[in-house]
């Protein structure tokens, strides 16, 4: 008897959606896309209006053998691919694999937020037609990304190495890292003091600390005579309390998880990598066995940038909360939206699939990973249907002499959504209770004056986190491309992760600096944005995707074809050093691996001797009579050292120069466009000499 056909993405969908649907119903999977272009030509017709050449994606035939008998044996088609563009797409290409078009079945598109029986039902109920929009707008990233890809790759491979590639959004990405670290680089740290007065009150024993404010105003100490004048004139000097204002402070309820957000708590909380959450969190969404319940989905689409929550999760989540913690908790104003331009499709947050499934209830059934990222999902969910905390803030001044000196504190008066969620570092009550016991008047006693010394600090390096969220302020990217962005450039070895930190690489350099150099618009963080508002038209109807592809192919073929030009007289690798090949006399030469320069033997491979790249800078080791070398760490993060090593332990991850400061006699090492004395105690910096 023929019957309906659903073809989900991943097979791991398909046991529970059958349970769901029942016997009238046959689901099979895709296992993702089954046509893309073609891996050995760019697959585009340029001349033919930018026609994309699909083909069947190698080891699919099967695959779509079996789902063609499927088609045949059923009267309806549910195309039930993932909600968004690329879901959208991988339908298109369904249809037009199993030349659903030509066939006389009903063929329908049909889509849920959430794999549970209502959804999947509901979603029966509603079945539409394919959105064109959604599929050009993904048709139109995946021909510009290979435009990029395959015309600039093979500049890289002529020049660096095999390998390599250029891309659309990871090039800004390796970009913005680049200029992080060129930022850290060249900062140079400046010099500045804080003082505090460690005081003793009538109502207790244990010291409480005041913070140096100033006069009037706030008063910066910049250097150590500053500070000794101001010790001077507080010697003897009362400390009394002048003025004490007591407040309250409200600790907003966070919003549901986007893509995006869920990364960077993941990252910041439990430690994993952007991939790592992506992976668990796909799990939880296509379905995981639970004892008592069978297998379920614990949350909903994992892919949104949207905060959105249905209204019937909503409400439940409210009555949840009321039952948990009492009516007083149940948050009154519940932001649904976001002020984010950018935001895409109309899917809700990250939320639970059902607010009554607590972690408690399911940790049994889930390995620790999984349970870790569920109970992050479930806590943020639940704490934003919560109303916000209330502080007691109390702020105290005290005047000693002619300067003035600052005390606060916040004591906890309603937790709200903290009984469910709280930072780690979060605490409930953060001030002593002696600071609430004071009254204008009072005075302390002097124990001691603490005068310390500082040094600004240079930028942060980024991390996955602060990657994933520096792109999304950009506009650079979108949810689905934030993880494998990060995935490629690791993988590429132009970036190295250590610990939670991302540094560039020699290789990365290089292949920054000649994307900067010829490519500049398709780095530039501006334009990139804008051509990723121009897609996001495309999925809304208002613009036609060939011509967003028609204006951007004119100018990215201009400038292959000049950096082409530019390039021809350019070699970066094999250079012939001095260093002969101890196996068979020949001289080395300087080749490019996954993290840099190394020595290989020219007769390879006949000869396969190869060693590490020791680069001297013409500067004299500080320590000994070494030189300095370039060397990179086991993961290929650049840094200094001697020659002599491990008998000299010599390190520096900045450029040390052949200058010694001559105000003590110290190594100075390269920032920018100075140079900056090491010794922390002297301080000296100068402008570095230009070349000639």
């Amino acid at each position: 008897m023929a019957g309906s056909l659903v073809i989900v993405e991943s097979p791991a969908k398909v046991k529970t959606i059958k349970k769901y649907l029942g016997s009238g119903y046959e689901v099979t999977a895709s296992n993702g896309h089954v046509r893309d272009l073609p891996k050995s030509t760019m697959g585009i017709d340029v001349e033919n209006d930018f026609e994309p050449k699909y083909i069947t994606i190698r080891g699919k035939g099967e695959l779509l053998a079996k789902l063609k008998k499927d088609v045949k044996k059923a009267d309806k088609i549910y195309l039930a691919t993932d909600p968004d563009r690329e879901g959208e797409a991988i339908s298109w290409h369904l249809s037009k694999a199993l030349k659903l078009e030509d066939s006389e079945k009903k063929v329908f598109r049909i889509s849920f937020n959430e794999i549970t029986k209502n959804a999947i039902k509901e979603a029966i109920k509603h079945p539409r037609n394919l959105d064109m929009n959604l599929v050009d707008a993904q048709q139109a990233r995946r021909v510009l990304d290979r435009m990029v890809g395959y015309s600039i790759s093979p500049l890289l491979w002529a020049k660096v190495k095999r390998g390599l590639s250029a891309g659309r959004v990871q090039s800004v990405a390796l970009r913005m890292i680049c200029d992080r670290e060129a930022q850290i680089d060249e900062f140079i740290p400046e010099e500045y003091w804080t003082l505090e007065a460690e005081l003793l009150t009538e109502h207790s024993k244990k010291a409480v600390n005041a913070k140096f404010y100033g006069k009037k105003s706030k008063l910066t100490i910049n250097n150590k005579a500053e500070m000794n004048k101001i010790l001077k004139a507080l010697k003897g000097a009362s400390y009394v309390v002048s003025e004490i204002n007591e407040g309250e402070r409200v600790k907003k309820a966070p919003i549901p998880f986007t893509t995006s957000t869920l990364q960077q708590e993941a990252s910041k909380k439990l430690n994993y990598s952007t991939q790592k959450t992506m992976r668990l969190a796909q799990q939880l969404y296509e379905g995981v066995e639970v004892k008592g319940k069978g297998t379920i989905a614990l949350i909903t689409y994992l892919r949104t940038d949207s905060t959105r929550i249905a209204a019937e999760a909503d409400a439940a989540a409210r009555e949840f909360v009321d039952k948990s913690y009492g009516p007083e908790y149940v948050s009154k104003n519940v932001v649904t939206k976001t002020n984010n331009n950018n935001v895409q499709d109309a899917h809700e947050a990250i939320r639970p699939t059902d607010v009554n499934l607590t972690p408690a209830m399911v940790k049994e059934s889930l390995p620790r990973e999984l349970f870790r990222l569920y109970q992050l999902i479930w806590k943020r969910f639940v704490a934003s249907r919560m109303e916000n905390a209330k502080y007691k803030t109390t702020s105290v001044k005290l005047s000693a002499g002619d300067y003035i000196f600052t005390m606060s504190g916040s004591k906890i008066v309603f937790d709200g959504f903290m009984s469910v969620y709280t930072d780690d570092d979060e605490e409930k009550v953060s001030s002593d209770a002696v600071i609430g016991k004071l009254k204008v008047g009072d005075e302390l006693k002097l124990e001691k004056l603490l005068d310390v010394q500082h040094f600004t600090q240079p930028p942060a390096h980024f991390t996955e986190a602060s990657l994933v969220k520096a792109l999304e302020e950009q506009g650079i990217g979108r949810p689905s491309t934030y993880a494998p962005t990060i995935t490629t450039i690791l993988a590429r070895h132009y970036i190295v992760k250590e610990q939670k930190n991302l540094y560039v690489t020699e290789l990365g350099q290089i292949v920054n600096s000649m994307m900067v150099n010829y490519f500049g618009s398709i780095v530039d963080k501006e334009f990139t944005a804008n051509l990723e508002q121009l897609l996001d038209s495309v999925g809304d109807g208002s613009v036609n995707w060939k011509t967003v592809v028609s204006n951007f192919y004119p100018d990215l073929e201009s400038a292959v074809e000049q950096a082409s030009k530019e390039l021809e007289n350019v070699k970066l690798a094999d250079e012939v050093t001095d260093v002969i090949c101890e196996n068979c006399g020949r001289n080395m030469v300087i080749k490019y691996g996954p993290h840099g320069k190394f020595l290989a033997c020219p007769g390879f491979p006949e000869c396969k001797n190869t060693k590490p790249y020791l680069e001297k800078i013409g500067v004299k080791c500080p320590k000994c009579d070494g030189e300095v070398v370039i060397k990179k760490t086991k993961k290929g993060r650049i840094y200094y050292g001697c020659s002599n090593a491990p008998e000299c332990d010599f390190m520096s991850w900045n450029k040390p120069s052949s200058i010694a400061c001559p105000k003590c006699g110290s190594y100075m090492v390269e920032k920018g466009n100075k140079l900056l004395c090491m010794n922390e105690e002297c301080g000296y910096s100068e402008n570095k000499p230009k070349e000639e």
